[in-house]
């Protein structure tokens, strides 16, 4: 395969059933004129590997998650991937309603996706970590019981 064709292809992705159910309804209850934001939604719904909602792994990105990232210029972004009326690009809260919040969902720690960004631009990040929201409430519990 050449190496142009290899960079087009997308990584493989891994969605809750809640997770995808939710999200079809979201995107299918857009009205048509949000076509440009149910669209690229729907295509990663479309591709993704469904599983268990207690089977997935822990390093996946899905609805809630906090995930830190990399941009192809070396930025580092930490953000959690919420539904839109939790949006709040100040405080991290990144809408899967945004084409970079439909780029992150379902991907797993360690894998790198290309994505259009609004300006039509193709930008591409690499997620480095992943961690759960349960997770983060267990981490912080256990730390403050710690002496």
């Amino acid at each position: 395969m050449a190496p142009a064709t290899r960079r087009k292809l997308k990584p493989a992705i891994t969605l809750t059933r809640s997770d995808h159910e939710r999200l079809w309804r979201l995107a299918e209850s857009l009205p048509d004129s949000a076509a440009n934001v149910a669209e690229p939604l729907l295509a990663e719904l479309d591709r993704a590997r469904i599983v268990a909602d207690n089977k997935i792994a822990a390093k996946v990105v899905r609805m809630g998650s906090s995930l830190c990232f990399t941009s192809e210029l070396g930025d580092e972004k930490h953000v959690t991937l919420v539904f839109p009326g939790e949006a709040d690009i100040e405080a991290g809260k990144v809408s899967i309603l945004t084409p970079i919040g439909a780029a992150l969902i379902g991907l797993s720690a360690g894998q790198t996706i290309d994505w259009a960004a609004r300006d039509g631009r193709v930008r591409r990040l690499t997620v480095q970590s992943v961690t759960q929201a349960g997770d983060a409430a267990k981490a912080t519990a256990s730390h403050a019981l710690q002496p």
